[in-house]
């Protein structure tokens, strides 16, 4: 197992400052706007991480990957967010994505390659899985 920690850090408004190893990155929405908002970042780490397996599972198997690129887009309704309605839920409704793998495949080896991807993608089977969460007071 491996453990893998962020702290996150209010500084104002809207704003918060992570850290993770020796990266840090800005959290943030309008009116500053200093940085991807915190639904865009879940989308940047699901992109990134089947771009990452993609690379892995290529490598694994010697295909000639060419490109590898993801669109995503998702749904949710801020009204949840900002106490307006507590019909519905918090988080997205349903995230679509637009993958292009530019490799020598088949629409069907393509298919069964990104089955693969998203099977292994740690941040998918967040996303499809229910993971605990378990808050302590310090």
């Amino acid at each position: 197992m491996k453990t893998v920690k962020v702290v996150a850090t209010w500084k104002k408004e809207l704003q918060m400052e992570a850290q993770a190893r020796k990266h840090t990155v800005v959290i943030d929405q309008p009116p500053t706007d200093e940085g991807p908002n915190p639904m865009e970042y879940l989308l940047f780490s699901l992109g990134g991480c089947l771009g990452t397996v993609a690379s892995i599972i290529s490598r694994q198997e010697r295909l000639d990957l060419k490109g590898f690129s993801v669109e995503l887009e998702a749904d949710f309704n801020p009204d949840f967010l900002f106490g307006r309605t507590t019909e519905g839920r918090a988080g997205y409704t349903e995230i679509r994505a637009k993958v292009k793998i530019d490799a020598d495949m088949t629409e069907e080896e393509k298919l069964e390659y990104l089955e693969k991807i998203d099977a292994r993608c740690p941040i998918s089977d967040n996303i499809m899985n229910s993971t605990p969460i378990k808050f302590t007071l310090v």
